[in-house]
Formats: structure tokens, sequence, C-alpha cells
């Protein structure tokens, strides 16, 4: 018997199988009686190794299995007819199934043959593949053939073929993915959303209820996903790493552990060598869809900063009273202070690192006006000089107590540095026992070469004291210290001759961070307002007063830390008395501001400048955006400047978006005061 007899009066056809294919499959057709005194054909299946009638619709799958088999190099054991999809309590079933190389429970390519035409085999497959989670479907009756790429429950693309037995989508589709591709589709810019948003999305959705720490999980996947975008950033070519292109679920989690295992080479210290991926496959192929399509390497820190900081929000940070200080802020504190790339810098409570890093794209970018090479995208991939690493691997420290902190901070420090950083997990204020926390083998392997460096920088073998040039902090001034160990090293610990039962963790933080500082060196601290005003608080003002000239006061709207706390605060600056940089005097002029744009609103949303500068909105679509395409934050800390390259002499034309600022107004007072850091410094705005 002929198949095309068989095949006779139906939609399907022999046209996309070979003559060989053909005749071997004729070849095995038996003859068996009927009851209506005919015979039918009967044929040993390929696959179930048993008699089966041969209809139109399993020729062709016959056929076809073969060709998977032969063509296509599947072996027969990963093979399925009649594969139940379940819809409840109902059962379906699949024509044919390719189950995944690694877990025969799950479904890798559906293949319809069932339904004679395109569009009904087509709706079938997309019903089938949302409810096994299968990430290619074909569809074929023998005369013609689709292949389909689930993108989503809903969005079919078409291919040009399925993956022989050792390839995978990404082989097939072959479409480059390069850093340029992901800056123009950036995600975060076409949709308006922030980084914060999509985890809280992939939270309600998948990580709830996986059992995993979420902020470990998705620190890893950052981890990753900066890695895999540094390398994009250093070569046009590469095609990007951390997404979804069609692999089944088991196979995009054996990528992405590879490159998180690549990035934790690179950049050691932040997990421990055996660290891996802890969500499984299904959970991990939805979170990387969510985020492959955002750029996180950008010209500020705000994009994983803010993830961050929502991360950490009920963490020891938060318990403790120290949330991440707004960029906007930081801006300020740098401008106002002018670091130069010969002055070493601390923060004592580093949370994300946002003081460091900032100072590391002043200074950066000081080097680049100074050549007169175009500013860059300063906190993206790309490679920089030895004059740049030289500095943040020589000049540029950090400290906190809180471990998730720290190796958040490592890992925006190790980029920067490229892949050496000094942050270290230490307790600022519990000096006295560094000695013994230094010496245990786990802390020596990560943070051993950046306290060799620090060591270098302390004129005291007890680390009482340092030669910090400058030092910025926002310290947590939440809870008391009162274990007299700590106390008795202060002199804020003591009051009236007596050690006291509990002193503020900000007030010793005062004490410590000035004698973090050599004679000259300067500091700006983020204080509680009422250290500035409390009668109680009159003998913290004597002991600054004494050591430091006080050079401004400049006060941060209600709003600043919100939806954290609402905890009214100021920035101190400060400058330690020196013979030649810093003459002691009785009598000087204070800078005092207070910030009037709020940067936030009562529930702790942030405002930005409308696009016509009109006001503020909550919208980042209707914002004011720098040449970056960030929306520029509603305040009047410091202007924003974007500098370009039109092809003049000058590779830096500055365009001021925003109005002078305090920082601004700061620089005058400093000139006309001839501070000592801007004497000889203009303003880098």
């Amino acid at each position: 018997m002929k198949l095309t007899d068989i095949l006779k009066g139906s939609e399907y056809s022999l046209a996309l199988f070979s003559t060989e294919s053909i005749i071997s499959l004729e070849a095995k057709i038996t003859e068996k009686p009927n009851k209506k005194g005919g015979v039918d054909p009967y044929v040993k299946c390929i696959i179930r190794d048993k008699e089966i009638k041969l209809t139109p619709e399993e020729i062709v799958r016959q056929l076809y299995t073969q060709e998977l088999i032969e063509r296509y190099g599947y072996p027969k054991e990963r093979l399925v007819f009649e594969y139940p999809v379940y819809f409840g309590r109902e059962a379906k079933r699949a024509d044919i199934v390719i189950r995944d190389k690694d877990d025969f429970n799950v479904a890798y390519i559906i293949v319809e043959v069932k339904k004679p035409k395109a569009k009904d085999g087509r709706e079938q497959l997309k019903s089938y593949t949302h409810s096994t989670g299968a990430s290619m479907a074909v569809w074929t009756n023998g005369s013609a053939i689709t292949y389909y790429q689930r993108k989503n429950p809903n969005y079919f693309v078409d291919i040009s073929n399925i993956p022989k037995v050792f390839e995978t989508l990404e082989d097939i589709l072959n479409t480059p993915f390069t850093m340029d591709d992901l800056i123009k589709s950036d995600k975060l810019t076409q949709t308006g959303k922030s980084l914060k948003d999509l985890i809280t999305e992939i939270e309600d959705e998948v990580l709830a209820n996986a059992g995993v720490d979420v902020f470990e999980e998705v620190f890893k996947l950052i981890f990753a996903k900066l890695f895999d975008e540094q390398i994009g950033a250093t070569d046009p070519k590469y095609n990007l790493e951390f997404r979804n292109s069609g692999q089944s679920d088991i196979q995009l989690k054996a990528k992405i552990e590879k490159l998180f295992k690549k990035a934790c080479d690179k950049w050691e210290g932040v997990f421990s060598d055996d660290a891996k991926i802890n969500l499984t496959p299904p959970h991990l192929s939805i979170c990387v869809s969510s985020l492959e399509g955002v750029k996180l390497f950008n010209s500020n820190l705000d994009v994983v900063d803010e993830a961050f900081e929502y991360l950490m929000s009920k963490s020891s940070k938060g318990e403790k009273g120290q949330y991440f200080t707004p960029r906007y802020v930081i801006d300020m504190c740098v401008k106002m202070l002018n670091p130069k790339a010969d002055e070493p810098i601390i923060d004592t409570a580093a949370g994300s690192s946002g003081f460091p890093v900032h100072t590391i794209f002043h200074v950066w970018k000081n080097m680049q006006l100074a050549k007169n090479e175009p500013v860059s995208h300063l906190f993206t991939a790309i490679k920089k000089g030895y004059e740049e690493t030289e500095y943040v691997q020589n000049n540029v420290f950090a400290i906190d107590f809180d471990e998730k902190a720290v190796r958040v901070a490592r890992t925006l420090n190790l980029i920067a540095g490229d892949g050496q950083t000094n942050v270290m997990h230490l307790n600022t204020l519990d000096y006295s026992r560094w000695d013994t926390v230094t010496k245990g083998e786990q802390w020596n392997d990560t943070y051993n070469n950046g306290f060799k460096k620090l060591k270098k920088l302390s004129h005291t073998k007890d680390f009482s004291g340092f030669d910090f040039i400058l030092l910025m902090a926002n310290p947590p001034f939440a809870g008391d210290i009162k274990e007299g160990q700590i106390l008795s090293r202060y002199e804020l610990g003591m009051k009236n001759g007596k050690m006291q039962k509990s002193v503020g963790r900000d007030i010793l933080f005062i004490e410590r961070n000035i004698n973090f500082l050599k004679p000259g060196g300067r500091m700006a601290i983020v204080l509680p307002q009422g250290r500035f005003n409390n009668s109680s608080d009159k003998y913290i003002r004597e002991f600054i007063a004494e050591r430091c000239r006080i050079l401004a006061v400049v006060g941060l709207h209600g709003n600043t830390f919100k939806p954290h706390t609402g905890t009214k605060t100021s920035v101190l600056f400060l400058q330690k008395w020196d013979d030649k940089l810093c003459p002691k005097v009785d009598n000087y002029n204070i800078f005092f501001a207070t910030q009037q744009k709020e940067g936030k609103n009562n529930s702790g949303d942030k405002l930005y400048w409308k696009a016509d500068k009109s006001g503020m909105t909550t919208d980042p679509k209707l914002a004011l955006c720098d040449k970056y395409g960030h929306p520029v934050i509603y305040h009047d800390l410091h202007a924003t400047i974007d500098y370009y390259d039109r092809g003049g002499v000058n590779k830096n034309e500055p365009e001021q978006i925003t109005p002078d600022g305090i920082a601004e107004a700061f620089v005058e007072f400093a000139k006309k005061e001839q501070l000592s850091f801007f004497v000889d410094a203009p303003l880098i705005k």
C-alpha cells in the first residue's frame, strides 16, 4: 500500500519528506482486516514500539519523527507521543514532544500534526506551550511547516528552524545583541520604570514563594549582568549572554550560572567560592526575562543603588537608622569639598559606597577635562586608563559594619577599580578589636590587600588615628552605644569627667571621623538636626569647634530619607585646623544654606524637573533628562551640567540644564574666604 493512497482526500501531504523516507515507511506497512471487509494499513510505531493504524496525520507524525531522529539527532528516549498537557483537571495530548535533555519531565519543543490548518495548529501550540513552558513549537501538515519561538504566553515569533540536538535556539537565531543594542532598547528608558519597580514585580510574581533569600538571589543576577555588560562595553561585537533567548529553563540556568562564576572569578571577595544561584530554572527564567532588557551601567549609581536600597530596607541598615544617601546629596558634598587625585578619601559608614564612587567620578572628570578628552559616560564599563585606576586602587577607601552593604560597595568599587578595591568589612567605632578581626583567615582572604593600604595611612598602632585628607559619611544615627570597652576610647564617651552609660552612635562617629583626618583634612558628615540645636549637645559642638573650622551647614529637606524616615538632617562640613592649610582663628565666617526644592514628595517618591523646567513631576516620562536620558531630580543642591564634544577645539563644551544651587554658592564663598581646597582649583561643575 502506498502512502499517497492513504492521504487521498485529506489536507495532508508528503511534499516535505524525502523519497527515501517515504519508501522506508511504506516498506514497514502491514495490512489488517477491518470490520467492513477491507484492510487497514498498520505500522510499528517508531517511538511506542507497537502496531498502530496509519491515518493521514499519523503518516506525517511518523515521517517527521524519523527526521527528528536522523536529521536533527534527537535520541528516541527524548521523544514522546501523546504527551499529557494539563489544563486544570482536563488533560489534552500533544502529538510529539521533545523532552529536555536534563529533565525528562520538562517539555523542550512541542510538535503539532493533528491540526491540518496552520492557524488552528498555531493556536493549539500556544495553549500547549503556555501550559508546559516549552520554548519552541513546530506545526506541519506534510505540505508546509512553521517553527515558532514562544516569547511569552501569548506571543509567538517565527524562526527559521529548530535546533539540532547539540545546538541551542541561540545558534538558530544567531541574532546579535550587543551593548549598543541594549542601550538603544533600554527597558528603563523605554518604559519609565525603575529597576526597583521590576524587582518588586519579580518578587510578587516569583520570589515571594521561591523559598530563597531575595537579596542574595537578585544580587547574584545583578552581579552577573554587570559583568556581562562590562564585556559588552569593551568589545562592541560581543553578544550579551544575560538573555533568555529561547533555551529551555535548564539550559538558561546553566548559561547564567557560568556567567555568574566568571564574574566571581573576575571580582573576588563579594561571593563565597561555592556560591551558586539557588533559584529553580523556571523561576530564574522569569527573572532573566524581566531583567535582560535593563541597562545597569549608567552615568550615576541611581539604577542599581535604588534597587539595593529597596532590597536592604528591612535589613540591618534600616534597623540601625542608616539609609543610602540620595545621589544628589552626595554630589553636593563632593562638589563642595572638591577632591583631587592625590588626596586619599574614606567613607567610614559606606553603605553602597556612594560617597567614594561619586568622588571617583569627580576626580575622573577633572582628569578628562585637564587632558581635553571627552567626558565619558562615567559609570560605564569602559576600561579606564592607568591614571584613573591607580587613583581608585590607592586613594579610595570605605568601611562598613554591615556585611551585605560591604558586598554591594565592593561590587561597585571593583568595577571602578579594575578588579581591586579597598572596601572592608569593619566596625568603624570598635577599632580596638580590629587586630583580632583582621587575623581571621576568611577575612584576610577577602580584605587583606585593602587593609594593608589602610594601615599605611594610620599614624598609630591601635588604629585610633589616620592621615586621610577627605572623609565623607552618613553614619547611622539610631541606637546608642552602651559597651564600656568602646565608650572608654572616646572623649565624647565622657561627660563632666565621667563615662556615660550610653552615647548616640552618631556622636561617636563625629569624634572617630575627625581622628581619621590629618591636619588640614576636610569632612562632610550627615547628622540629625538636633545635634546643631539641642542645648544638651553643646559639649559636642564645642568639641568640634576646638578641633576643626566649621566650613558650612546645609539643612536637607525633611523628605530626603523618606520613605524610610522623616528625620530632619543637615550636612556638616569641617576642615581640621592646620598651621598652613587652615590656621586656627577665633572668628570666621560660616556658610549656611537650606534645601528648598525637596527632591522627593511626602511619600518618598522621587520628584523630577519637568521637561520645560516649569516645576516638578513624579512621572519620569514627563521629566527633564540629561544627555544620557536620565530624568533629573528636582532639587537645588547643585547644578546639573552636560558636556558635549561638538567637534571644536574644546572637547567638553558645558551645557547647564538646571540652575546653580547650594554647592555653587558655597564655591563662591570658599573662594572669597580663600579656603585651601579652592584657592588654586576652579570649580568643576
